[in-house]
């Protein structure tokens, strides 16, 4: 018994040292996994950081390459314009020549005419010349006038294309942005559910080791109380067939004894009727006469001799039955010591087995219960895990719109200003002007 007791203490050692061993296992496991996701979180944020920075140099480097064109187109406009006016006052020019050379004739056609005096022509020739002179005046101020309005305008209408292209600039970075958290949330999302996956098959498989350690742990305790069962009813046994064996040879010693005190008795019996065969003989013969005493003492004789001979026949039938008596007796003791140990270790055996079947059974209810557990407990914290995967895309998903929304609205309100400062100033729609494209160099 010490060493089941032994045993028992062992295997409760066993269980012990695996689930403090499968516990520091899963606590690990458990660090791991959160140091998996703070170092997510940690990328996550510096990507989030390095994109920031670059949609801060890309912001910078755009502004800087749409006001380099504003003042490329600028310059074209300039450039055009002074084209244009250096064309116009050669038109002016030419004309001009024109018109002097036409007033010269007419002045040879009014020299021919003696009527007509100097002075007068002179001051016709005048007129006529302030007359292209203050007509081609207005029309260069008129040319001046459109250009600089054109120039104006147009340098308003840039200024609008740059706000909308940088408002485009604005959208696409802040798409690229958000497109960005979404795919790092949902990298996140994934590292989650590959951790409780693994998280599953770690607690599936620590519990299978435990439950197959009890099972193996059980199968040795039961074979060990079978084994101490089986040596117990062997011994049992050969002391019940040593103690036979003993009263066997102890019965002749016994049976001996016995017949000593039949003998005895026999011997005191006969004791008693010499005695009484005496004083029946002393009596007899005190009451007879003298010449009948012989046939008195001859009879009394054959009485006394028929009467121990009756005994001794009495005597040999008691030992006789005695010695046989005491045989059955002792091989039906026997027989039913035997008998009484048999069922006595076939009941003990059945309640060992039924014994063995019910904590089997216990502990495979037990297992199913735990596995039951196990699989509630794993449900129950997919199911949250599922439903924080949604609250956080929802989340994510208003963040979005909202970030969308107010982004929107901004720019629609700089625009609607702008388009009405716009037309305060005269300059009308902007929509539909082109610009020149710089040339591929």
């Amino acid at each position: 018994m010490s060493g089941y007791k032994r045993m028992r203490r062992q295997h409760q050692k066993q269980l012990i040292a695996l689930e403090n061993r499968l516990k520091a296992e899963m606590d690990e496991h458990r660090l791991r996994l959160q140091k998996e996701l703070e170092t997510h979180a940690n990328n996550t944020y510096i990507e989030l950081e390095r994109l920031a920075k670059r949609h801060a140099a890309q912001t910078d480097k755009e502004m800087k390459s749409v006001a380099a064109e504003e003042r490329r187109i600028q310059q074209q406009i300039v450039a055009q314009q002074k084209k244009e006016l250096t064309t116009f006052l050669e038109n002016q020019k030419k004309e001009y020549r024109l018109c002097k050379d036409k007033i010269k004739e007419a002045l040879q056609e009014m020299s021919e005419d003696p009527c007509t005096p100097k002075e007068e022509k002179q001051e016709r020739l005048s007129r006529h010349k302030e007359t292209i002179q203050r007509s081609q005046a207005e029309e260069e101020a008129h040319l001046l006038a459109q250009q600089r309005l054109v120039y104006d305008r147009s340098c308003r209408a840039l200024k609008r294309r740059s706000l909308v292209r940088r408002h485009e600039f604005e959208q696409e970075q802040l798409r690229e942005e958000l497109n960005k958290k979404r795919t790092q949330k949902e990298m996140e999302h994934a590292l989650m559910i590959r951790q409780d996956e693994s998280t599953q098959d770690m607690e599936r498989r620590q519990l299978q080791m435990l439950q197959k350690l009890r099972i193996e742990l059980m199968r040795l305790q039961h074979q060990t109380e079978l084994d101490n069962q089986e040596e117990y009813n062997g011994r049992r046994q050969r002391e019940l067939h040593r103690k036979h064996t003993l009263e066997q040879r102890q019965q002749p010693r016994n049976l001996k004894t016995l017949e000593m005190q039949i003998k005895k008795q026999f011997q005191d019996t006969c004791k008693v009727q010499n005695k009484q065969y005496k004083a029946l003989r002393n009596h007899q013969l005190e009451v007879s006469p003298k010449g009948d005493h012989k046939t008195i003492l001859k009879s009394l004789k054959e009485e006394q001799t028929r009467k121990l001979a009756i005994l001794a026949e009495q005597y040999e039938q008691s030992i006789n039955e005695m010695m046989a008596s005491q045989a059955m007796r002792l091989d039906a003791e026997q027989e039913a010591e035997c008998q009484a140990l048999k069922q006595q270790l076939k009941q003990e055996m059945e309640l060992l087995d039924a014994y063995q079947r019910k904590t089997k059974s216990q502990m495979e209810t037990q297992h199913e219960r735990e596995q039951q557990k196990l699989e509630q407990k794993v449900s129950i914290r997919r199911a949250h895990l599922e439903q924080k995967i949604e609250e956080e895309l929802a989340a994510l998903q208003k963040e979005r719109t909202e970030k969308i929304k107010h982004l929107l609205e901004r720019q629609d309100r700089e625009i609607n200003t702008f388009d009405t400062e716009s037309r305060s100033l005269g300059f009308g729609s902007l929509e539909s002007l082109d610009f020149p494209k710089e040339d591929n160099r």
